[in-house]
């Protein structure tokens, strides 16, 4: 099972170069951004995980620039987006994005994707938020064509171009992993459909929460024509529990993401030296 970290980087946080390194060299598999363009004052939409957004929602940086920051200083350790809003993201502008930041990593890019919870947010982008949907599976599926094809078209209800050409092409073939974020059943029927992973929410690490999801994910998966193992299964906001890790490993979840505070060097490091010994106690059995 493989472990990243996922981490708001701010201004006033620890910066990707650093992080980056200090990540690799504890053997961790990989390095995950949100997303958030701008947080508006007002909010139609509740905060999933319950009261007031904190401050870094607002001050984040954007995710592909700080991933490619940490590809440049690494080597082997994956980078991700998690997760891309979709529903924010112009699509011919997202594909040369996604497949400049594959290539300059040497393939190490991982493309959690998500279509967001915050109504004004995504209002504020043009997206009509009981559409959105829609919109983002038109956009996987657009950007999917110019990755695939040298000279794509799309056209659809929301995204709708004639042939032209775009390159590079990514690195990774046909392209990264999708890796679509979201609830059971509704996310997880759209990675079953256009994605190549799913990173469900799992508020209950235990055989009757999160593990009861899993296995009605994989028979959704057969049901669909999908092969279970092509559809890894990645778990953020892990708690540093070793049980609850070995639970994980027992299951069948492809990765675990613990999420680190926007926060210095000094904060950091002794959480990294923590889940570097959780790493050390798993691969011991």
């Amino acid at each position: 099972m493989k472990i990243g970290g996922v981490m708001f980087f701010t201004t006033e946080s620890m910066q990707p170069a650093p992080l980056a390194k200090a990540l690799e060299d504890r053997g961790f598999e990989s390095l995950w951004v949100p997303e958030h363009t701008h947080i508006p004052s007002s909010r139609k939409s509740e905060y999933p995980a319950g009261g007031p957004l904190i401050r870094p929602y607002y001050d984040i940086m954007d995710p592909f620039l700080v991933l490619n920051t940490a590809a440049t200083v690494t080597t082997k350790l994956k980078v991700g987006t998690g997760i891309a809003l979709l529903t924010q993201r112009d699509p011919i502008v997202t594909a040369k994005m996604v497949s400049s930041i594959d290539q300059l990593s040497n393939g190490r890019f991982l493309f959690g994707v998500g279509n967001g919870w915050n109504q004004d947010e995504i209002e504020n982008h043009g997206t009509i938020f009981e559409s959105r949907h829609k919109l983002a599976r038109e956009r996987i599926e657009a950007m999917k064509t110019i990755w695939t094809q040298d000279e794509p078209e799309y056209h659809g209800e929301f995204v709708n171009f004639d042939k032209m050409k775009q390159w590079p092409k990514p690195k990774q073939k046909p392209y990264p992993p999708i890796i679509v974020g979201g609830a059971f059943p509704y996310a997880a029927r759209r990675a079953i459909r256009y994605g190549d992973g799913w990173i469900p929410r799992a508020d209950r690490l235990e055989q009757d929460g999160v593990g009861k999801v899993i296995d009605k994910f994989r028979a959704m998966a057969k049901e669909a024509g999908r092969d279970p193992a092509s559809l890894p299964i990645s778990i953020f906001r892990v708690p540093d529990d070793i049980e609850k890790l070995r639970f994980c490993q027992s299951i069948g979840v492809d990765r675990v993401v613990f999420t680190l505070p926007a926060e210095k060097e000094d904060k950091l490091l002794p959480i990294l030296d923590r889940w570097a010994d959780l790493q050390r106690q798993l691969a011991k059995g």
